[in-house]
């Protein structure tokens, strides 16, 4: 009687075990891949960064070199090497420089002549463009970072908060990035948001190196 009982309760954990399995397992280690560069460019395939920008408080730093993003607070020191970095939309360069071109896609880039450095827009020091707050809103002010700023870049989407909710609009166009020791990278802001209409989950196509 008492075998019949154990069998038949380990066949109900069995049977339980069926029922909840998946249910209370960790995350898959590899989770972190779906951040990150996700895949690298072939030819003129471009590659793929995505970014979790949804923090107001941080900057994700991309290294095309090593092909690691680093997220750091508004008010970090950078790290010791970037190229380019995202707050949210914003974007900065590390003493680099940015030319919008006409192109939409990475396959017309190449029709068009590579733009002269006079294209070039540089960093700008600012005080009233990276906002870190937005808990004040209702009172009339935000929070914002200290930082340099690159207007050019920045301009892949436009956010028109004139009105409420704000109005979302890609350039759709392809940025050339050209950094301070000379190499470069093409540039497209692909999507804003996740699959579930998140903003500030950003999907970057990327070109590197860029000849």
């Amino acid at each position: 009687m008492n075998i019949l009982a154990g069998v038949s309760a380990m066949l109900a954990l069995s049977a339980c075990n069926g029922i909840f399995e998946g249910i209370y397992d960790e995350p898959e280690a590899d989770a972190a891949s779906d951040f990150g560069f996700v895949n690298t460019p072939s030819g003129d395939e471009p590659g793929v960064i995505y970014i979790d920008a949804t923090d107001y408080t941080l900057w994700h730093y991309i290294d095309f070199e090593s092909m690691e993003v680093t997220a750091l607070p508004t008010d970090a020191e950078a790290p010791a090497q970037w190229d380019v970095a995202i707050h949210r939309y914003d974007a900065k360069t590390n003493g680099g420089a940015v030319c919008e071109t006409g192109a939409t896609s990475f396959y017309s880039l190449r029709n068009f002549v590579k733009p002269g450095a006079e294209a070039y827009v540089e960093d700008v020091w600012t005080t009233s463009t990276i906002v870190t707050d937005m808990s004040t809103m209702a009172d009339g002010y935000l929070g914002y970072a200290e930082s340099y700023y690159n207007a050019e870049l920045s301009r892949w989407l436009d956010v028109d908060k004139s009105q409420m909710p704000p109005i979302y609009t890609p350039s759709n166009k392809v940025y050339m990035l050209r950094m301070a020791d000379g190499r470069e990278a093409a540039l497209r802001l692909d999507n804003f948001m996740d699959a579930s209409g998140v903003k500030g989950f950003m999907t970057i196509q990327y070109i590197y190196p860029y000849k």
